[in-house]
């Protein structure tokens, strides 16, 4: 009796821990006030010091440049923020998605070298429960691909419908663009560049939690996606890149680095191997997350130039 009482009281020892363990999890990466870049690129470990100067540099010519600060709602109310840099005639557009915990000027001052060069007007977004648009919850992709609907439909109402559009996103962000391919978009939008997307997040904290923190997935990922249904509206699995792209219609350049241990390469080739519409891959060897831009620039430019010859007239 003794021996089951025993039992049962360390049962319920494991429940709670595994309880409270989940509601860390939780607090620490779907809430907005408990987000933090700092450990976020601690994890992710890419050494950005050494890209610094540069990024600053770039992120000063941005600024210098003609923009406007642009807000608009969501579906579900929420007021969301993007900064539009305007060039030439503006039958060329990129709009921008960053990457979780940060906001777009962090994550496009050095790409915005690249676009502007070649003449894209630039919708730079914060997705939501980011820099400066609102929301609680952090959407990684599934709620964001909605939001990105919206951001294109500005575009096209500012610019005209002439207007061609590229959708380019970074990390979460590329998980929201390649999300955003499987739905039903407007013509304007010729092509999707993903760097370093992840299938879903479900896979992603499976991935941290095996890898960096030495902890089973189960039954925490289970007790997190019950807990962001109810609260956030949406399971870690309900949206998937892998299986959006089996819809996409539109070409899709697929970038990821060889060494980033945050989102595996492997999420990469799984994409592209469920991919429906024309895909390209560039494998940057020896980048990290993120990194890749910075880390083979030329590679990395070449790939887009080609990309976007094939798609934008």
């Amino acid at each position: 009796m003794k021996g089951k009482k025993k039992a049962a009281a360390f049962a319920g020892l494991l429940i709670a821990a595994e309880a409270g363990g989940s509601a860390y999890l939780y607090r620490r990466t779907m809430r907005r006030n408990k987000s933090d870049v700092e450990r976020t690129m601690k994890m992710a470990g890419t050494d950005w010091s050494q890209y610094t100067p540069l990024i600053q540099e770039r992120r000063e010519r941005l600024m210098a440049q003609p923009h406007e600060e642009v807000y608009k709602s969501s579906g579900d109310g929420l007021q969301l923020h993007a900064t539009y840099f305007s060039q030439g005639d503006e039958k060329k557009a990129v709009i921008c998605f960053h990457g979780y915990t940060s906001s777009g000027l962090n994550d496009y001052a050095g790409l915005s070298d690249y676009y502007i060069r070649n003449g894209f007007s630039m919708l730079i977004v914060d997705e939501r429960a980011h820099g400066e648009s609102e929301g609680e919850y952090v959407g990684f992709g599934c709620l964001d691909r909605i939001d990105a609907c919206g951001w294109i439909d500005w575009v096209i109402n500012h610019c005209g419908k002439e207007v061609q559009i590229i959708l380019h996103g970074i990390s979460m962000g590329a998980a929201t663009v390649l999300m955003t391919s499987g739905l039903r978009l407007p013509q304007q939008v010729k092509g999707v560049i993903s760097d370093c997307g992840f299938t879903s997040p479900k896979y992603v904290f499976t991935h941290v939690l095996r890898t960096m923190y030495h902890l089973p997935a189960f039954p925490m990922i289970q007790i997190t996606d019950m807990a962001n249904r109810r609260l956030a509206g949406y399971g870690l699995d309900e949206c998937n890149a892998a299986r959006e792209v089996r819809k996409a219609k539109v070409p899709i350049l697929l970038i990821h680095g060889e060494a980033d241990t945050f989102v595996p390469c492997e999420m990469c080739h799984e994409i592209e191997a469920n991919c429906a519409s024309e895909v390209t891959k560039l494998i940057i060897p020896g980048a990290a997350h993120a990194e890749s831009y910075y880390k083979d620039m030329e590679a990395y430019e070449n790939a887009m130039t080609e990309f976007i010859g094939g798609t934008v007239q």
